[in-house]
């Protein structure tokens, strides 16, 4: 179900609702912008090296496919559009990082948003041990531009 809501702009913003009550700004393009910060990673799990392969099934039913890992404890789960095993896990554990062996994605549940695992170090670990265990080979590396902070951006306006 989509709802669009409008701001006090002449441009409105588009927001999707999920089946279960998720909703993703920006969604309506196909596109979401993946986090670069998130205050959870504390809890990862100390071994990403040593992870379930991507064919690993839901550890509750069964289900070969959309499967998650727990980046915390790494159980493998299913998602929720099989039967919201990895959305259970968060809801009784609030082991909140998981990553998509579908495609390679990392979410935060606390955050409710998408995290660029190419650019967080402590995620790059599981990324790049799930991407060669999924394809057979490294990841490619993507070029990752610098984020400046705001008061370096003040400081270059300013001339000072």
């Amino acid at each position: 179900m989509a709802q669009q809501s409008s701001s006090s702009s002449s441009s409105s913003v588009m927001m999707v609702e999920l089946d279960d009550g998720f909703s993703l700004d920006g969604s309506e393009s196909g596109w979401v912008e993946a986090r670069i910060h998130c205050d959870h990673l504390a809890s990862l799990s100390s071994d990403l090296l040593h992870i379930p392969t991507p064919d690993t099934p839901c550890h509750r039913c069964q289900h070969p496919n959309e499967n998650w890992l727990c980046l915390c404890c790494k159980d493998v789960l299913c998602s929720r559009f099989v039967n919201k095993h990895m959305l259970e896990h968060y809801q009784q554990t609030n082991h909140n990082l998981a990553l998509s062996y579908s495609d390679l994605s990392v979410w935060c549940f606390s955050c409710d948003a998408y995290l660029d695992a190419q650019v967080m170090q402590p995620l790059r670990a599981a990324y790049e041990t799930a991407y060669i265990l999924k394809f057979g080979s490294a990841p490619p590396f993507r070029a990752i531009e610098l984020v400046q902070t705001v008061g370096t951006e003040a400081n270059a306006s300013t001339g000072n």
